[in-house]
């Protein structure tokens, strides 16, 4: 299908490339996907009759392009913009296709972009309305789920599976890729399903989850943010790994948050520091078996990675924990001693906190070949991970802050920034929205910056993003068996789709 398109009808090429991605298939012709892409950037301007004021085409093309990494200034969108009027012209409300497009498009911007965020903020109103007077019950469902979530925040496997839904019944559907895409998704389902039981076998054998009564024993929310962050089915042992990182970071956050006390925290503190087995002695008992599942867990990634990649990545896997058990200290001192830090000093904490850069590091030794190099660059906490931190930090803030403080937590974000303005929590959620939205463009921009590391590992920064976006968009996903996240686990490692075969 690729090579019948012919090379002078980009929009079809580009038409064909939107819909592998959406139906979750197209990691099976990357570098088919980027050669054709490379051809467009090319040849953008020899002749752009086809995308000449059709918004549609170019909002697509730039969607594309720029989400693998070409840089296209946001001025292809000028032929569409009105300087005197600072705002998009009128005659686009006759173009639905077009609109949502450039909704989609505008959530590619970085910052200073004002043409784009122009656009989002024209493109949402028009939509809104557009939603509320359409007797399209189909058009109604796309463009609600546009506005719950833009593609670029969404993760990957999930829409893959409403997309499959919404493609089934177009028009103008090819039959071969549907079924393809519904093949190919059963296939992954039951990849999946060998990594959680492995995942599900050790965390029995670990014990934890009997032995630390009051910690959350949460096995099928941490396989599920590992399938988020890499679903693809070379990544098994990606994610196998991180759900026992996951697992570990969960227990601990518990022990920390609700159960210890300020001297044992210390003392565990203390211990992860040393990252030796003498320590235990010193711990008490429901410590003790916790330190050695975490030593005992992380010492043997590191021993595979020596075994299989020939780097010895202990002493960085030992940092990242380090700093997060250094995180969580500060903030049980500051809950035992009711301080109430700044938003800015918060901020400063919890992104480390929340855990993505252990997330990430462990991810970078799992899913690439890691050299000293980049492991002393990842040992400073690259923007990469800082922003996909933050965002990780802030949508959790926004879906379990009121949980949390009930729970005995520290103040979170809203809380924090209603202390320092005085504004209420709804102007509180308000301002925490925005500050994603303006992380969001320093990680896009962020992706070009750090290009020293491959793509595979971007790709699992953004993915822990949207992955965040994802669990907390109704509230606490992870933390208190959310129904909502139980629906999303059963459509995505339980239930496969029905297939009808095609004819041809």
């Amino acid at each position: 299908m690729m090579n019948n398109i012919i090379s002078d009808d980009p929009l079809k090429q580009l038409e064909l490339i939107d819909t592998l991605q959406r139906l979750g298939i197209s990691y099976h012709f990357e570098n088919e996907i980027k050669d054709m892409l490379k051809k467009v950037y090319e040849k953008r301007y020899e002749n752009d009759d086809w995308k000449n004021n059709n918004l549609y085409a170019t909002s697509l093309e730039f969607r594309l392009l720029r989400q693998h990494g070409f840089n296209l200034s946001q001025e292809v969108f000028n032929n569409f913009f009105s300087d005197e009027m600072k705002s998009f012209n009128i005659h686009l409300y006759d173009d639905l296709n077009g609109m949502l497009c450039l909704y989609e498009a505008s959530f590619l911007c970085i910052e200073g972009e004002n043409i784009l965020e122009t656009a989002k903020h024209f493109t949402i109103e028009y939509l809104e309305k557009y939603m509320r007077s359409t007797k399209d019950e189909n058009e109604a469902t796309i463009i609600r789920h546009a506005l719950e979530l833009p593609l670029h925040r969404r993760m990957p496997r999930l829409e893959a599976r409403w997309f499959i839904d919404i493609y089934e019944r177009k028009v103008d559907i090819n039959p071969i890729l549907l079924e393809f895409a519904k093949i190919d998704f059963n296939r992954v389902q039951s990849i999946h399903q060998q990594d959680l039981k492995y995942a599900s076998s050790w965390w029995s054998s670990i014990g934890l989850g009997e032995k630390l009564s009051f910690a959350r024993d949460r096995l099928m929310e941490n396989f599920f943010w590992t399938v988020g962050v890499g679903f693809e089915p070379e990544l098994s042992y990606f994610r196998r790994m991180v759900t026992k990182v996951n697992a570990l970071i969960t227990i601990i956050d518990d022990v920390y948050d609700v159960y210890g006390t300020l001297d044992e925290l210390q003392l565990f503190t203390n211990a992860v520091e040393r990252w030796d087995v003498g320590a235990v002695d010193q711990l008490p008992d429901y410590m003790k078996i916790c330190f050695l599942a975490l030593h005992n867990s992380i010492n043997e990634m590191g021993f595979e990675a020596l075994r299989d990649k020939g780097i010895n990545v202990i002493p960085y896997l030992k940092k990242a924990w380090v700093d997060l058990c250094k995180t969580y200290m500060l903030e049980a001192k500051w809950y035992h001693t009711n301080y109430k830090p700044t938003l800015e000093e918060y901020l400063d904490n919890a992104w480390v906190s929340i855990s993505g850069p252990v997330i990430l590091v462990h991810a970078y030794v799992s899913v690439t070949s890691p050299t000293l190099e980049n492991m002393e660059n990842l040992k400073q906490y690259v923007d990469m991970i800082r922003w996909s931190s933050t965002i990780l930090r802030l949508c959790d803030d926004l879906g379990t802050s009121s949980d949390e403080s009930e729970r005995g937590d520290v103040p979170k974000s809203i809380q924090c920034y209603m202390n320092d303005t005085g504004a209420s929590e709804n102007n509180a959620r308000e301002h925490i929205r925005h500050l994603i939205d303006e992380t969001w463009k320093k990680l896009n921009k962020v992706e070009v910056k750090n290009s020293i590391f491959l793509q595979v590992f971007i790709d699992r920064a953004k993915n822990l993003a949207r992955m965040a976006q994802c669990m907390y968009q109704y509230g606490d996903g992870h933390g208190i068996g959310h129904q909502k996240t139980k629906g999303l686990v059963m459509s995505l490692l339980i239930q496969p789709i029905s297939v009808h075969l095609c004819s041809e």
